[in-house]
């Protein structure tokens, strides 16, 4: 099995238990303390294309739909889209989802005002080609919003001994944090020293104004909640001027 099926085939095995996660977090704090950290870097235009990239069960996605913007979500994983489509149902929120791939964007030049992500990119096994394609289909003066960490610096298994045991990372299975662990290694972006690497090579390829934020976990999570990582959160966000 090549890199990127097992990868997809990781997600989804973990499907179900995003599905429940991201149903109590949009109950949870946490869905005004994101919509709040969302808002302060949108551009201000009342109807706003947006393009999440790596949605997952569609979290941040029912967040910009809900203020009124138009959303598409893609995911690599077609049982993640399956998810994201059963809570836009439960929710009552029209979103367009679709099965993607964020290296390998169907869709046309300059199409969006913003493309937005959480968690993603460490995954990728060629950020620099999702970037590109981000980079492609905005807008002039688009701007892209990813939220990360380095993850690929750190052990699950080893990172897992310092949450609770009701954590939601402790409940996996433990081939699954193997794999995860195994899949960490074989991924380029595991190498680079980040948000450093991302912001440098954002500027290459043509973004402006590009800033970054490590100060995410301290405004997200506060509390050692199951929505807590130990692995600090940044944020990277920047604006296609050319």
């Amino acid at each position: 099995m090549n890199l990127v099926d097992r990868i997809e085939n990781y997600w989804s095995k973990r499907s179900d238990d995003f599905f429940d996660l991201r149903i109590e977090e949009l109950k949870s704090d946490k869905r005004q303390l994101w919509q709040d950290e969302i808002i302060a870097n949108l551009p201000d235009k009342e109807h706003l294309k947006i393009l999440d990239v790596g949605c997952g069960p569609g979290f941040f996605s029912v967040i910009l739909s809900s203020l009124g913007h138009d959303v598409i979500g893609i995911d690599l994983t077609e049982s993640m889209i399956q998810k994201a489509d059963e809570i836009a149902d439960i929710l009552d929120y029209d979103i367009d989802f679709r099965v993607m791939n964020a290296q390998e964007l169907d869709f046309d030049d300059e199409e969006f005002d913003v493309v937005i992500s959480r968690n993603l990119t460490w995954t990728l096994p060629d950020i620099e080609k999702a970037y590109k394609e981000w980079y492609r289909v905005l807008k002039k003066d688009g701007v892209l919003l990813n939220f990360d960490a380095d993850y690929g610096k750190v052990s699950l298994k080893e990172e897992m001994k310092s949450l609770g045991e009701e954590h939601s990372h402790n409940m996996m299975d433990s081939s699954l944090v193997k794999e995860c662990d195994d899949i960490k290694q074989e991924l380029e972006i595991s190498k680079k020293h980040r948000p450093l690497w991302d912001e440098k090579y954002l500027q290459e390829i043509g973004f402006e104004s590009c800033k970054t934020d490590c100060e995410v976990s301290g405004r997200i999570y506060k509390i050692k909640d199951d929505f807590y990582n130990p692995t600090p959160m940044f944020k990277v966000c920047a604006v296609k001027n050319i």
